[in-house]
């Protein structure tokens, strides 16, 4: 068991994947804390954690947590990823890392003023046949880039009072479900020179589908697609000059995929090894890698790509016509 010690910031079903994947690998989960003590108190009680709270600056301000996990939904990202940051505590919040680009620029300013790790937890990144996919790619294997072709559909409540579906709570397909195909696109492309996309739209206003062009001065293009009224395979490819990539479905939990030169012959694939869990501890362990050596921005989910991440949703919500209400940009804070 690691040393370091975890609190849980609100208790939905995502805090419970995320969770049961730490203590399947042997990490410690020290407190949770929500608006309701009588839910903290079930949920501590359901997983055998030591200490609940009935408020979030009750779990910011307890000695016995390190880090921090962020599970509210998208609007509460950045009040309570703020609190812990100011509290001295490291951060993992959930994905999407904010509601809007300004939002997540707020909190990378205060992760640098406060000294502390601050990173999205954007799962995928850190699975292991991504790892291995991004090693493959750099050694050139499929040459030059040329295409990515990425999507995350499936079919999913259409009541317009569910959280996916509801504006004020940051509903839609592109945050709760485009993040991942966009995030994908920035890991092996970087980001994109030009943004091209268009959406169908419910009729709470939220996106129920959104596809995305990127295209780079390199001259490679993304296609993205996002769905939440649609189910899909989920596959991705990534095709070069010199060879291409099937990644089997699920493409972003943990699977397989496979390379085959530009005559079609198989020269790798990829098989998932057995694990405990879903994969989510993954990231858990980069941010315990992080705190431990004293490293403050992952290599493999730079904080401030995070922010680029947040500004590309946002230019895509500009073009669909897509805007949570009382969305504004957050002033800068003193460096002082």
């Amino acid at each position: 068991m690691t040393t370091l010690r975890w609190g849980i910031l609100a208790t939905g079903w995502i805090a419970d994947l995320f969770v049961k994947d730490l203590l399947d690998n042997d990490m410690l989960v020290s407190a949770v804390g929500s608006r309701s003590a009588e839910k903290a108190a079930a949920f501590a009680a359901r997983y055998g954690i030591r200490r609940s709270h009935g408020s979030y600056e009750a779990l910011a301000a307890d000695p016995e947590v390190d880090i921090v996990y962020i599970a509210t939904p998208h609007p509460f990202h950045v009040t309570a990823a703020e609190l812990c940051i100011t509290a001295g505590k490291h951060v993992l919040v959930e994905k999407p890392f904010t509601l809007t680009g300004p939002e997540a620029e707020h909190l990378l300013a205060l992760s640098r003023k406060h000294g502390v790790v601050v990173l999205e937890a954007m799962w995928t990144r850190f699975l292991p046949h991504m790892v291995r996919l991004r090693e493959a790619l750099a050694s050139g294997i499929i040459g030059e880039i040329r295409t990515l072709i990425a999507s995350h559909t499936q079919d999913l409540p259409d009541d317009p009072g569910h959280r996916l579906n509801a504006l004020e709570l940051g509903g839609g397909a592109l945050l709760d479900l485009g993040i991942y195909p966009v995030a994908f696109a920035f890991d092996i492309l970087g980001q994109p020179a030009q943004i091209l996309a268009t959406a169908r739209l419910r009729p709470t206003g939220a996106d129920a589908e959104v596809s995305i062009l990127f295209r780079y001065a390199s001259g490679a293009s993304a296609l993205l697609v996002a769905a939440s009224d649609a189910p899909g395979s989920n596959r991705a490819e990534i095709n070069g000059t010199a060879g291409y990539v099937e990644i089997d479905g699920v493409w972003y939990m943990p699977t397989g995929f496979r390379i085959y030169d530009s005559q079609n012959t198989l020269i790798e694939e990829f098989s998932p090894a057995e694990m405990r869990g879903r994969g989510m501890h993954f990231q858990a362990r980069e941010v315990e890698r992080l705190v431990t050596s004293g490293e403050r921005v992952s290599p493999m989910m730079p904080l401030q790509q995070s922010v680029a991440i947040m500004r590309t949703l946002d230019s895509i919500r500009r073009q669909i016509g897509v805007a949570y209400p009382g969305e504004q940009e957050i002033p800068a804070i003193d460096h002082n």
